[in-house]
């Protein structure tokens, strides 16, 4: 295999590992937001639906990346929270990660609840405008199956910022705070620039020996069977 190839494997491999990272922890979070909004907003059916569909898209988004690295015949590179918008988001916002998030406190309390809808809608635009990138970038393009993978998330992601923007103006609620898009911009200037480009350099990173999904539904910490 030559360089050009191999750099051309291990950027894939480090795109589609945040990527498949991203997609597991979005749609594990959202069922927690659901529960949340299923509390806070009883009687908005149609909003409940929305954030429904927003979580069946990243489950299947993540299948989407678990078949590609499953053609390939190898694991994704092992990542964490570092990798994580909404990780880092959430961080930055409440102060501590996704699995301490109270969600019953913020359910309670307005300002919280419409702190969370922000950065679930901005996590989301962000989204888009990476995957807008993406879709102009001609080495990904070349790998016909990641090609529809990116299409398909392009295609669903409008569904996954729109509710919460439309609940936020329904109720005269400001959809986006100064010091929130500044965390968003600094979160993603991270990312790209350091998170990145140290996760394709370290040629030591190891490989998931588990599928994310294999604990969905089981205790934080505990090993699939």
């Amino acid at each position: 295999m030559g360089i050009a190839s191999t750099l051309r494997t291990r950027y894939f491999d480090v795109l589609a590992s945040i990527y498949l990272y991203n997609e597991h922890r979005g749609y594990t979070s959202l069922d927690r937001v659901l529960e949340a909004v299923r509390v806070r907003c009883p009687d908005d059916q149609a909003f409940q639906a929305e954030i429904a569909k927003h979580r069946a898209d990243e489950r299947t988004h993540y299948v989407m990346f678990r078949r590609w690295f499953e053609r390939q015949g190898r694991m994704p590179l092992e990542v964490d929270s570092g990798v994580g918008h909404i990780d880092r988001f959430i961080q930055w916002v409440f102060r501590c990660r996704i699995e301490d998030l109270d969600t019953h406190r913020i359910v309670t309390q307005p300002q919280e609840f419409e702190r969370l809808c922000r950065i679930i809608m901005l996590t989301e635009q962000r989204g888009l405008k990476q995957v807008e990138i993406i879709l102009k970038n001609r080495l990904i393009m070349s790998d016909p199956v990641m090609k529809r993978i990116f299409e398909i998330v392009h295609r669903d992601e409008p569904d996954h910022f729109l509710p919460y923007q439309r609940w936020l103006n329904r109720h005269g609620r400001a959809t986006a705070r100064w010091n929130e898009r500044m965390a968003d911009w600094c979160i993603h200037k991270v990312l790209m620039l350091y998170k990145l480009p140290a996760l394709f350099l370290d040629m030591r990173r190891a490989r998931m020996e588990h599928w994310p999904d294999e604990t969905d539904g089981l205790p934080e910490g505990t090993a699939p069977a």
